[in-house]
């Protein structure tokens, strides 16, 4: 269990708590009060006997130019700061689209579709309904891009781990990830992967110099996949969007997978669309909101 303190009192915060594919996410809109939590304070909003729980916490900040609707910053639950989260910019998208645009945007088409500002780049979202769509970015095979210590790119890399050796891909979907095939270990069945063994001893093997997340893909048809991770900084999770493109794009570019593919995660299902080299992954799925609070330290 992690271990956690609670930060000194003296101030209190807003927050919206949003879930995707059960992926959850404390928000706080940091457009007009600066927030920046230190590692401590993010441990004990994510943990969850003491703090609100949540696998990420999200801020929303006012964009750096006049091209974006917003910029966004990420922490996971261990404090650690990151560049990128599929399904936590999935519930920004949506949570900017039904509340927190102007309300001259809100009934026009710029409400549905606009870009956010992430430390891995630019995002564009479409929202429609109660499922919110992200652009990714173009996937990273190139191994000092992801980063991965490798003196070329394969489409295979060997790492070992004490007397035995693990054959996964790697790619950057603005964080690193290692995907193992789950034939390729042997395995049957997606519920037998070691999931909590091999992927916390992968994360933070010296081949991944800013640790990995870890994913557990079984290839069930050339438009299905089922999939478990191991998310860096976090432990295995109900979902993980970037975990889900990156999973295709291992696959996508040896063939074995076509351009829109189902990917089945333990809290439910999401969509990647990858249409090759050069081009961005597109992640869509369900979202929403489940409750607001306010946290006083």
């Amino acid at each position: 269990m992690r271990q956690t303190s609670v930060p000194s009192a003296g101030h209190s915060f807003a927050f919206h708590k949003m879930v995707g594919a059960g992926n959850d996410f404390v928000v706080v809109d940091a457009r007009t009060r600066p927030f920046t939590p230190d590692a401590d304070l993010v441990r004990w909003i994510a943990d969850r006997r003491n703090g609100v729980g949540c696998d990420q916490l999200l801020a929303i900040d006012p964009a750096p130019d006049g091209e974006a609707a917003f910029a966004y910053r990420i922490w996971n639950a261990d404090g650690g700061e990151v560049a990128q989260c599929g399904n936590g910019a999935r519930c920004l998208a949506l949570l900017w689209a039904t509340e927190l645009a102007p309300v001259q945007a809100q009934t026009q088409a710029q409400a549905q579709a606009f870009r956010m500002s992430s430390a891995a780049g630019p995002v564009e979202a479409r929202v429609a309904g109660g499922a919110a769509a992200v652009s990714m970015g173009v996937p990273e095979f190139r191994p000092h891009l992801i980063p991965l210590h490798a003196t070329s790119e394969a489409t295979r890399y060997t790492i070992g781990l004490g007397d035995r050796s693990v054959r996964l891909g790697a790619v950057s979907m603005g964080n690193p990830h290692a995907v193992i095939v789950l034939e390729e270990l042997g395995e049957t069945a997606l519920a037998s992967a070691p999931v909590t063994t091999l992927g916390p001893a992968i994360e933070r093997h010296p081949a991944f110099p800013e640790r990995a997340n870890v994913g557990f893909v079984q290839l069930l048809a050339r438009d299905r996949v089922a999939l478990r991770v191991w998310e860096r900084g976090v432990g295995e999770t109900l979902a993980c969007g970037t975990g889900a493109c990156a999973a295709v794009a291992v696959l996508a570019d040896q063939g074995a997978v076509n351009e829109l593919v189902n990917v089945d995660l333990p809290g439910g299902r999401l969509v990647v669309e990858w249409q090759g080299r050069g081009t961005p992954a597109w992640l869509s799925g369900p979202a929403g909101k489940v409750f607001e609070g306010k946290i006083s330290l």
